[in-house]
């Protein structure tokens, strides 16, 4: 306290500050989407390219970033089977190597559908741009970002499209997304499969091993995979492609044991125009078109999913048996006995989330282990983030502390801010323990955090302990059937 200087006779007043500063919680879901959209404008064309943007909804992705890429008509073939008195079979086939490979207008989409709010985008580049997707670009996003503070996870969802039959690309850019939140220790990454092989009837199972080895060897070492998790299938989603429908050709157009065709003159070739907009078959079309959906990678919706559950239940809750909207299934059906090597690998200790769909209760998110599985301290997505979140926001509330007297009662101070942050965390259910002494600790002094060295060097060593709450991963019932007593 500041000693009055007293000079000439009369009252005066002095306040005593006698509460101790507080903790300013941070945000915990703040994703940084990079990626490719059809424009980045603000004021001019282009100036929102490698500029990190913060939006708070679809509609200002759209006044900045556009729309979803127009798919080319190479992409889709139509063919029309004509029974008669408007009977029509409508089959479509696809192309996928024609179809775009831009998905970061459906993911910011998705995000937004299950629970997304604040978020920040990179555009690398439009899709006016010739070529396909580059990791060069999309690791400079990253860079980009780095320098963003607020960021807390990190999404790149056309990591998979860079390359599809190369994933060296894949690992490159994975690699680079776990170094960063390893490195700045205030994010989390969130990884997408390579890809998803699907199952067929000369492979009933696909190629699960397969799949979930890319991921795992794209990953990095123990401590990295702390600050990461991967999930694994990708999301049949509710949403459309988006096509020129009526210059969209009919490709095969035949008459099925018909004597006089519905209308005269289809064949093929002609455009959705053509057959008119009133029409049946034109109608016909459209519909049947509405059901080709669009697939995409986990991490758009998972990002919005952490949202939802940080909002509404906290941080700590893990984010796992829970649902995730706008999708019809996983485009990957996956078993009990499947998922037991993914959620463990004694090997590697690489955990990979599993997103299941379970009757009467929809798609869920199966799995909540960062990709650092097998590590007692840090092998569940809800202990990393809680750490990160207190750690980050103790850091930035402790900053009044720097070059203050390292004496008692700036200790005082600094360990009654702490204390008074933790014990609400405590109160909240963020912590384990019936006893505010179970649940933390706080340790700042000479002699408990210090030597004397430490303050001639001017050191202030603060000691924090927490037990945070753990998910229950594995619920056992145990039942035994009792001996007739009478």
């Amino acid at each position: 306290m500041a000693v009055l200087k007293l000079s000439t006779p009369g009252v005066y007043v002095q306040e005593i500050s006698t509460l101790p500063p507080s903790v300013a919680e941070v945000e915990t879901a703040i994703p940084a989407f990079i990626g490719y959209t059809e424009k980045a404008d603000r004021l001019v064309a282009g100036d929102l390219l490698m500029i990190p943007n913060k939006i708070g909804s679809l509609s200002e992705f759209e006044q900045f970033y556009g729309d979803p890429p127009t798919e080319s008509n190479d992409s889709i073939s139509i063919t029309v089977k004509d029974s008669g008195s408007n009977q029509y079979e409508i089959i479509f086939g696809y192309d996928s190597s024609a179809r775009s490979k831009y998905m970061l207008y459906y993911s910011i989409k998705h995000f937004y559908d299950n629970g997304g709010g604040t978020c920040y985008i990179v555009a690398v580049d439009t899709y006016k741009t010739p070529g396909s997707v580059s990791k060069d670009k999309l690791k400079s996003g990253l860079d980009v970002i780095k320098d963003v503070d607020e960021v807390t996870l990190l999404v790149i969802p056309e990591t998979p499209a860079i390359d599809p039959s190369d994933s060296a690309a894949y690992t490159e850019v994975v690699n680079a997304m776990i170094q960063q939140a390893y490195d700045l220790k205030d994010r989390f990454a969130i990884i997408d499969p390579f890809k998803v092989s699907p199952k067929n009837s000369s492979d009933p199972n696909g190629d699960i091993d397969g799949d979930v080895l890319k991921i795992r060897n794209a990953s990095l070492t123990v401590s990295e995979n702390r600050y990461a998790a991967a999930y694994y299938p990708n999301l049949i989603t509710t949403y459309e492609f988006k096509y020129d429908f009526d210059n969209l050709e009919i490709d095969t157009y035949t008459l099925v044991g018909v004597v006089s065709p519905s209308v005269a003159g289809y064949t093929a070739g002609k455009t959705m125009s053509d057959l008119g907009s009133g029409s049946v078959l034109y109608t016909k079309i459209a519909d049947a078109l509405k059901r080709e959906y669009v697939v995409l990678p986990p991490s758009p919706a998972i990002a919005g999913l952490y949202t939802r559950v940080d909002t509404n239940k906290g941080v700590w809750k893990a984010p796992a048996n829970e649902a995730l909207l706008s999708v019809v299934e996983p485009n990957l059906a996956i078993s009990n006995r499947e998922q037991e090597s993914l959620n463990i690998d004694p090997d590697s200790g690489k955990s990979i989330n599993v997103i299941r769909t379970f009757p009467g209760y929809g798609t869920l998110v199966w799995g909540a282990r960062t990709l650092n599985g097998n590590d007692n301290e840090w092998r569940y997505i809800s202990v990393r983030r809680f750490f990160n979140m207190v750690e980050e926001s103790v850091k930035k509330s402790s900053q009044w502390a720097v070059f203050e007297p390292n004496t008692i009662d700036t200790w005082v101070k600094m360990e009654a801010m702490v204390r008074n942050y933790l014990v609400l965390k405590w109160k909240e259910g963020a912590l384990a323990g019936a006893k505010e002494e179970q649940a933390f600790y706080v340790k700042v002094g000479l002699g408990t955090t210090m030597t004397s060295s430490d303050i001639l060097e001017g050191r202030m060593n603060v000691e924090i302990g927490m037990a945070v709450a753990r998910p229950a991963e594995f619920i056992v019932l145990k039942f035994s059937q009792l001996v007739q007593q009478s």
